[in-house]
């Protein structure tokens, strides 16, 4: 298979390029170009002709199709997202007072379980690489003809759990030479793998750290979410303390309200109990609807209550803003796709 310059730093291009017999500048202009979110090596238009075909021939650099888009009542514009191998996966695209966001999956599929989750129902393909990644971003952006200033890997897949590739893609999409992105405006979010919250932790320390906690003791948790068996609550928190004394920077739990599970009083109060002092803030979700799933969430008068709670008790938090919900792009509710799927435009 031919190299997908896509997936490669700017060392790795200098390698490449002078191993075509070129000066070693020409990578900096094709680094360049991928920031742009170029979509072919004919679009390089300060590479000299023979170059670009010579690129053609022994390299690739491809983008995802887009399959199906979906644009919600409030902007919100989902994609599935197609790769040459025949998986899909969705990414959505938000509109901010702050800039432009993008939802990026990492993996297509989930191996993670959790029961309320509509990213798990298909199972586990395959890790995306960080060119897949960048792929997603580039397709977006040129769909929507704008920048991308924020960006939150909770998508399909456990980030963790493909540690590496994300790790390319931090330091692809942060390099000055490219995107140039602040790592202060990207999120990763974790359902609670504490090795890589750990190497998250020394490896990112601007980057911020999101935790789906979901409930506020081990029982109720581990009904929810199968990671709770290998990594519980008390050390699970534990490690974030820990990951905010080593940054400096507090961590955000995302706590989703399910109607007659973990929503109630005695719910919020033994949240507070184990949060309470802790560098962090709750973002509390009202649970997004999944066709195959039976729980139910709150409405926003019983999630407002709850967030009153915390932070009557000194547990800072916030009811998000659901954007895309009636296109099925908000939280819980992105999935693994097919490239079979019919492209689509759908409004």
């Amino acid at each position: 298979m031919k190299p997908d310059v896509q997936n490669m730093d700017l060392s790795q291009l200098e390698t490449f390029v002078t191993g075509l017999g070129e000066k070693k500048f020409r990578a900096a202009q094709i680094f360049t170009w991928l920031s742009r979110n170029a979509a072919s090596f004919e679009e390089m238009t300060d590479l000299p002709k023979g170059f670009r075909e010579k690129l053609a021939e022994e390299a690739c650099l491809t983008l995802p199709t887009i399959l199906r888009k979906q644009e919600s009542a409030d902007g919100t514009r989902k994609y599935l997202l197609g790769f040459p191998d025949g998986q899909a996966v969705e990414s959505v695209f938000m509109k901010y007072h702050h800039g432009n966001s993008i939802c990026l999956s990492s993996q297509a599929g989930c191996k993670m379980g959790c029961v309320f989750c509509a990213s798990t129902l298909n199972g586990f393909k395959r890790n995306l690489t960080a060119g897949e990644m960048l792929g997603e971003m580039a397709a977006i952006s040129r769909d929507t003809g704008e920048s991308i200033s924020h960006i939150v890997i909770m998508g399909t897949g456990e980030p963790f759990d493909n540690y590496e590739e994300i790790s390319r893609f931090l330091n692809l999409v942060h390099h000055p030479k490219g995107r140039n992105l602040s790592l202060r405006n990207i999120t990763i979010s974790t359902c609670g793998l504490i090795p890589g919250i750990e190497k998250f932790g020394k490896d990112f320390p601007q980057v911020n750290l999101a935790i789906s906690l979901h409930a506020p003791n081990d029982e109720l948790r581990s009904q929810l979410m199968p990671v709770n068996k290998k990594y519980p609550l008390k050390d699970l928190l534990a490690a974030c303390r820990k990951h905010g004394d080593i940054t400096g920077r507090r961590v955000t739990f995302e706590y989703t309200l399910i109607k007659d599970f973990n929503s109630d009083r005695v719910h919020a109060e033994e949240l507070v109990s184990r949060l309470r002092g802790s560098l962090c803030h709750v973002n509390l979700i009202p649970l997004n609807p999944v066709k195959e799933s039976p729980w139910k969430g709150v409405d926003r008068k019983k999630a407002q209550e709850f967030r009153d709670f915390l932070e009557d008790h000194g547990v800072p938090a916030t009811v998000r803003r659901e954007l895309g919900r009636d296109i099925d792009a908000a939280c819980g509710q992105l999935r693994l796709g097919w490239m079979e799927d019919t492209s689509e435009t759908i409004s």
